[in-house]
């Protein structure tokens, strides 16, 4: 008891360094975003009543009783570990690193709370027997927690040697933002609507593939052409912001892959695999839209008079 209780003290003395917490962040948000894939891993094969009981897999057995479907399961449920691990690392030295302000504490540990709660939720999708809903609901916390961990990964709170950003082109990036999440929560559902809703064809399926993908498109065209706005005006300013250039051409060669793969998927009436690659990839752009709106933040003192 007593040697707990020591270990528990020096734990509480350890700090870090800003670089040391923004590679513990990073590490934080790929794996958050490696559960994402994962978890459309377990969706589009069919998988999410592999393991019918929580924690362990059946009842009266932990592991999955050779079950291709609850191999697939269980083992997203393994690899939730990490996330939960790393977010608990991350909340915990949150308050121990110099500069890091209180809301990005609060956040750390928002993101932790939400990592957290995916296992209750993820009983609860099970129990309701894969209520499309319930489903939608665990991959859109999912993004969420994502969004917060990205932010912490870019520690924002850390001076930048950049031009400042005029107010109204960060406005835009918060436009963007929410602009890409009208596009991740019109592909869920559309994904709701499409030949993949859960476990089997059993499961309801949520409005009808040909209104989701209608909608869908059109939240792809908003925010795409948002993005090209914010482009044009970054690659005018490419000779002051470089590194801001450069990520929104990442994220531009994301979004066309994503654009891509959706059109093959469509066309090739949604085989699963494709379906995997554009969500994996809707994740990305989804992060990717956070990081970059991130950066436009950072800057905190005002533009140069003048600027547009």
């Amino acid at each position: 008891m007593e040697a707990g209780a020591h270990r528990l003290r020096l734990a509480r003395r350890i700090e870090l360094s800003p670089e040391a917490f923004q590679r513990l962040a990073i590490a934080s948000a790929v794996a958050l975003y490696v559960i994402v894939v994962t978890g459309a891993l377990v969706r589009l094969t069919a998988s999410g009543l592999g393991c019918n009981d929580w924690p362990g897999c059946q009842q009266g057995s932990f592991f999955p009783e050779q079950s291709y479907h609850g191999a697939i399961e269980f083992s997203n449920r393994a690899v939730a570990l990490f996330p939960i691990g790393l977010s608990l690392a991350t909340a915990w030295f949150a308050r121990r690193v110099e500069g890091v302000p209180r809301w990005a504490v609060w956040l750390a540990w928002g993101v932790l709370a939400g990592t957290v709660a995916q296992a209750p939720l993820g009983l609860i999708t099970i129990k309701t027997g894969l209520d499309p809903r319930m489903v939608m609901t665990h991959f859109l916390l999912a993004l969420v927690v994502l969004a917060g961990a990205v932010v912490l990964a870019l520690a924002p709170w850390r001076a930048v040697a950049e031009l400042a950003i005029p107010e109204r082109v960060r406005w835009a990036g918060l436009a963007l933002t929410g602009a890409a999440l009208a596009l991740v929560v019109s592909g869920a559902v559309a994904t709701a609507a499409g030949p993949h809703p859960g476990d089997s064809a059993k499961v309801d399926r949520v409005w009808s593939l040909h209104s989701a993908v209608y909608v869908h498109v059109r939240a792809t065209a908003i925010f795409g052409t948002l993005f090209l706005v914010l482009l044009g005006w970054l690659f005018s300013r490419r000779a002051e912001l470089p590194r801001l250039l450069r990520a929104a051409l990442i994220l531009l060669g994301i979004l066309v892959a994503q654009m891509i793969v959706g059109e093959i998927q469509y066309r090739t009436h949604l085989p699963w695999g494709v379906v995997l690659v554009h969500v994996a990839l809707a994740g990305a752009v989804w992060a990717g839209s956070v990081a970059f709106v991130t950066l436009l933040w950072r800057a905190r003192q005002s533009a140069p008079q003048g600027a547009t």
